[in-house]
């Protein structure tokens, strides 16, 4: 069912005040998430009419934006990713491990996105890999899928990395799977101070080649000696790496990262109201039980939290390592399923279109009316209209 309220209308009802208020503050990629979602499965993008054969109802079918941070356009994402996850499993344990960054890191890298979120994905990575493949702990090679997620319950920023790790891995002989003690991963005081010292030493060496860039109350930090102060006190902190419980069974694994992957800060169904230039939404106070409470404000607040969780042109925020890396990880899960016994997957046949693709992965047909349950045909395409953009950057 659609919600009774969309980002989509806070947007076309506040967006341009907003963006006017903001003027260059707003980069490229931030004007472009707002004019998708304002045309997502609208006219201005275009589509195609169909028919009932039946009782000849017509529906108008508009486009997509296939925007990434576009709360309408994940739902298929997320399908088909799954669905080529299901083939992965292994009939192992799967834990869940949390990587965070103090707020004084996360200050740093909303003003440098691509390198810090880069550094982060790069320091949890090599920490998990590098504690599990010592003989102390492990003594194995590990698969690791890890998501970032930029925001909290009220949309603040507060960047964190979700992995989902197979529990156990292959041998350094490549000879046999190694599998983790009982309801036990790896030890997360001796993962958190790893973490940290990987990290900031990453972020230093960013500092060093001139990639981190600092402004308004951060401009200070351009300065070694600034910098160097900043990053003492960090050090002294603990930095947080929580494991969950693992999963009952590997087919639960889908079930969660079907909560976790393709997400945007807020979804549609999280929208409480809209009035006079007030956003209302639902979100859980985790410190208090989970309880379900209601936050209101300006919608250009509103906005501006929103877009805080865009990322950069071509960030991946979804990565693979150690034996679920891109690069091998289909011959290294045919030796996986060899050790522990497991049968190969069958192959499924590529959809003849897009309808059976879309019947197959979210078990709904489009072909179906939904005023008789008589059988929709294509009746001709809706040419997009001629209306300008309103949301081009003006820089």
């Amino acid at each position: 069912m659609r919600p009774k309220l969309e980002v989509a209308d806070i947007v076309r009802r506040h967006g341009g005040a907003f963006c006017r208020s903001q003027g260059d503050r707003l980069c490229r990629s931030q004007r472009r998430v707002l004019g998708a979602i304002d045309a997502c499965r609208t006219a201005a993008l275009g589509g195609h009419a169909e028919r009932c054969i039946d009782c000849g109802v017509i529906r108008c079918a508009y486009n997509s934006c296939r925007n990434r941070h576009c709360p309408k356009c994940q739902g298929l994402a997320r399908a088909q990713w799954l669905a080529d996850r299901q083939a992965e499993l292994l009939p192992v344990p799967y834990f869940h491990v949390v990587f965070t960054l103090p707020s004084a890191i996360a200050e740093i890298a909303l003003q440098n996105k691509a390198v810090v979120y880069d550094i982060l994905f790069k320091a949890v990575s090599d920490t998990l890999r590098i504690i599990a493949a010592d003989p102390k702990h492990l003594g194995a090679e590990i698969g690791v899928i890890a998501l970032l997620h930029t925001w909290g319950q009220t949309l603040g920023h507060h960047p964190h990395l979700h992995c989902i790790v197979p529990g156990g891995g292959l041998s350094v002989e490549g000879d046999r799977w190694i599998a983790c003690r009982p309801g036990f991963f790896l030890p997360v005081r001796v993962l958190a101070r790893l973490y940290r010292r990987l990290f900031l030493e990453k972020l230093e060496a960013a500092f060093d080649a001139g990639s981190l860039q600092f402004r308004g109350n951060l401009a200070g930090l351009c300065k070694l000696p600034a910098f160097a102060r900043h990053l003492r006190d960090i050090r002294q902190t603990d930095w947080v790496v929580y494991a969950k419980r693992p999963f009952a069974e590997p087919e639960h694994v889908l079930n969660y990262l079907g909560r976790y992957t393709h997400r945007v800060a807020i979804t549609n169904h999280r929208l409480a109201g809209l009035a006079d230039g007030r956003v209302s939404f639902r979100w859980k106070d985790y410190r208090h039980h989970h309880k379900t409470k209601i936050m209101t404000l300006d919608a250009g607040e509103f906005l501006r939290r929103f877009l805080l969780h865009v990322l950069p042109d071509g960030f991946r925020r979804i990565r693979h390592y150690g034996f679920l890396a891109n690069g091998h990880r289909t011959k290294k899960l045919a030796t996986l399923r060899i050790f522990l016994a497991v049968p190969v997957p069958p192959v499924m046949s590529p959809p003849a279109n897009y309808r059976e693709r879309y019947a197959r992965l979210t078990g709904r047909s489009l072909d179906t009316c939904p005023d008789c349950g008589g059988r929709m045909t294509e009746w001709g395409l809706l040419a997009r209209t001629a209306d300008p953009p309103r949301w081009n950057d003006s820089s």
